[in-house]
This record gives structure tokens, C-alpha cells and sequence, in this order.
């Protein structure tokens, strides 16, 4: 005869527990970005202060497995990531602009290895301690479209109205470097991808900018600007059917192979746009040697990857070239009711490590 195990009660009750906690998870994380995008390694910073504390709100990689946000971060109705931002609200410490903007967290989960440590960030080949970072290089690719962009500024031909960085490669603020004098740690950025629509204007242009590596009261510390399809930041010109309207999807490549940054923007209909810099020294996307940039580039810096919706309508007043006094209300509804904010839908992102181009 066939021998019967019975399950006692109290075991019966805790699989029966398993499994509702495991159908609680799945239903939590069903209809959050992470449960459609690898997040694994990423964490967010949100343009809010949900607790009160005074600081800008960030969600960890961890918190992120189930997080969603209704006007800030969340999944559309077909499953594709959404990222919005107000021109006044919140900000880091070091800008004054507003952002939905995820930034790269090479340890994932684990907290031992803080923020600014090398397993956490990446370094370029050339860099003499590369081998020390969480990975040499890598590579980000996405695919998006631009919902909305602020359409009011009240400095209207400063370069950054109307605009947002989608992509971007973040050097690290490093104040021990800084103070050590090796021409590094500065926090500057060796790509920022940006798309800007004239309000008057059917379509927008696509840019990458690189800003040169030098100290923050350098007066060559400049973002040089790169055209995809369209115009650059500073020109009005109507960018007509080279350009990108609101809604329609464009995709870029970022890919950090030795010391070299590859670029690759694709958008159906549009021609491919391929650039290629060497990070270690100052010759520009072009080949040229640009004798205002650091000789070395990017070389002692460590880097992270940050993607979202990162608004460059800044509400501050002041003369400033990154200063476009863009209105807002700090109240969420308003502002996007009078078209003071930024959205960006993203239908892929995806971390990995670096390729040889081909």
C-alpha cells in the first residue's frame, strides 16, 4: 500500500502563506518600471520631498524593485517607462534644474560598497587604477521619445530653453581630487544627449554636448555642442523635417570601449549618426586638438551613466548662461496644466558591458 504523508496544519498554513506572499510580490512589482525594465542598477532621484527633510528624494536600487510614482515615474499604458520633471520644484545640490533621472549603481544591492567608490563607478582604459573601478567602460542604449519640453522661458535664447538631457555620462565631483591638484574631480559631464523644441516649431533637434574638462571657474569650461539631427542648442532655425517632433521615437548608443566613447543615433526615417572621441586626451569629436580642453581629458576621473528626464528649463533668475528663469508654480497640476515641465517616455534601456564597435 502506497504510503500517505498528511502535511500538518501549521505547515499547510505557512505554504499557503508562501504563496500568497509570492503572489503579493509579483502583483506589486507587476505594474512598476523595474517590473519591465532592468533597474538592477539603478537608483532615481525624483523632483519631490515626499518626507519633508529638506533633501531632493532618491529611491534605491532596492526600493526601486516596486516603486512607481503617478506623476513622476511610472509605466504607461503600453508598458514603456515615463519620466516627468517641473520647471520648480526640488533640485540636487549642484543644480538648479529639475529631474526624473535614474543614475548608474554598478553594485546593485550592496551597500557596502558606497556611492563614490570605484566598484560603484567606471573608468576609462586609460586611467592608471582602471582595474580598481567596477568595470572599464560600458555601454548604454536606449530608445525614447520626447512627450512635452517647458514651453515658456523668460530668457528665451539662452541655449538650454526648452530643452532636456535624456543620456548623459557623469564624471564624479571628487573633492579629494580636487585637492590633490590632478586636474580632475571637477564633476563635469563628457556626454550630455539632449533634444530642444522651439515653441513654435513642429520639430526639435537632437544634440550631444561635451563639455571640456576643466575647473568650475575656468572660463573654458564650456559645453561644445555636436548636431544629430536638427540644429545645436543655439540656434532658432526651424529644424522642419530634419528634426524630431514630441512623440516620436529616437534611439542613441553610448559606448565607452577602451578609452574611446562611441556614439550611435538611429530614428526611423532619419540617417544614422555615428561620432567617436577619445576620452583620454583633448582632440574633439571632429580630430581636432582643442588646446582650451584638458591635455588628458577624462582620463583620472571615475564615471556613471544617468538616464530620465533631466529639465534644463531652469526656474532661477540670474545672469548665468544656464539660468532661463522658465515659470513655474511648485504645484505639480498647474505647472503641467500651463506646459511648465518636462516628460520623456523611454521604450528601452539596458546597461551592459562594452563592445568593439564594428
Amino acid at each position: 500500500m502506497k504510503k500517505i504523508t498528511l502535511v500538518a496544519p501549521i505547515t499547510l498554513a505557512l505554504l499557503i502563506a508562501c504563496a500568497n506572499t509570492s503572489s503579493d510580490d509579483q502583483s506589486k512589482t507587476a505594474n512598476v518600471p523595474a517590473g519591465k525594465f532592468d533597474l538592477s542598477q539603478w537608483k532615481i532621484t525624483l523632483p519631490m520631498d515626499g518626507n519633508k527633510d529638506g533633501k531632493i528624494d532618491e529611491v534605491s536600487v532596492k526600493g526601486l524593485k516596486d516603486y512607481s510614482h503617478p506623476d513622476f515615474f511610472y509605466l504607461d499604458e503600453d508598458e514603456n517607462m515615463v519620466f516627468a520633471a517641473p520647471n520648480k520644484a526640488i533640485t540636487t545640490a549642484n543644480s538648479s534644474n529639475t529631474r526624473s533621472e535614474l543614475r548608474q549603481m554598478i553594485r546593485g544591492t550592496n551597500t557596502n560598497i558606497k556611492t563614490k567608490y570605484p566598484l560603484n563607478n567606471f573608468a576609462i582604459a586609460a586611467h592608471p587604477l582602471s582595474k580598481r573601478f567596477g568595470s572599464v567602460g560600458g555601454k548604454l542604449e536606449a530608445s525614447l521619445k520626447v512627450d512635452h519640453v517647458a514651453k515658456r522661458a523668460k530668457y528665451p535664447n539662452k541655449p538650454p530653453a526648452f530643452s532636456v538631457v535624456v543620456g548623459q555620462i557623469h564624471a564624479g565631483k571628487d573633492q579629494n581630487l580636487i585637492d590633490k591638484n590632478f586636474g580632475f574631480g571637477w564633476g563635469n559631464e563628457p556626454i550630455k544627449v539632449y533634444y530642444k523644441k522651439w515653441p513654435q516649431h513642429n520639430t526639435g533637434s537632437v544634440f550631444w554636448n561635451y563639455e571640456r574638462n576643466l575647473a568650475k571657474d575656468d572660463p573654458n569650461r564650456t559645453d561644445i555642442a555636436y548636431p544629430v539631427w536638427g540644429h545645436t542648442w543655439k540656434s532658432p532655425e526651424n529644424p522642419g523635417e530634419n528634426g524630431i517632433a514630441l512623440g516620436e521615437e529616437f534611439s542613441y548608443e553610448i559606448n565607452v570601449h577602451g578609452s574611446i566613447m562611441h556614439l550611435t543615433f538611429t530614428a526611423k526615417n532619419k540617417p544614422t549618426v555615428k561620432y567617436a572621441i577619445d576620452l583620454s586626451n583633448n582632440v574633439d569629436a571632429y580630430g581636432k586638438v582643442d588646446e582650451l580642453d584638458n591635455p588628458y581629458g577624462y582620463t583620472g576621473d571615475w564615471h556613471y551613466f544617468k538616464a530620465g528626464a533631466y529639465n534644463q528649463c531652469s526656474s532661477k533668475d540670474a545672469k548665468g548662461g544656464w539660468y532661463t528663469a522658465c515659470p513655474g508654480t511648485g504645484d505639480w497640476e498647474t505647472d503641467k496644466k500651463n506646459g511648465d515641465y518636462t516628460q520623456v517616455t523611454f521604450t528601452k534601456l539596458k546597461l551592459s558591458p562594452s563592445t568593439e564597435p564594428k
